[in-house]
């Protein structure tokens, strides 16, 4: 690159001779190579995503029911024939 004062600046110049012998026409294209594009996605990336999509948990509700369950009140017959309603509904 030559630099002649602050307004004739030249770019970059070309490294072959300037007699090179150019083909007339560009090279015709082959379809045969084409390139594609592939992804694979990994069944570990699979479960860091799902696991993006869980519903935030209520730590003060798992609490209370832990509580409950350890002071044996969490059991009633009320929701156990609720769970036994929709056990029954699912399966029939």
């Amino acid at each position: 690159m030559h630099i002649y004062g602050p307004t004739h600046l030249h770019g970059p110049q070309p490294l072959g001779s300037p007699h090179s012998s150019r083909p007339s026409q560009p090279a015709a294209r082959t379809d045969s190579a084409r390139i594609s594009d592939e992804l694979q996605i990994s069944d570990a990336a699979r479960m860091v995503e799902q696991s993006h999509q869980v519903p935030e948990i209520r730590q003060e509700r798992v609490n209370a029911i832990r509580a409950q369950i350890a002071e044996g009140t969490y059991e009633t017959q009320e929701k156990l024939d609720a769970a036994v309603e929709r056990l029954l509904d699912e399966i029939g």
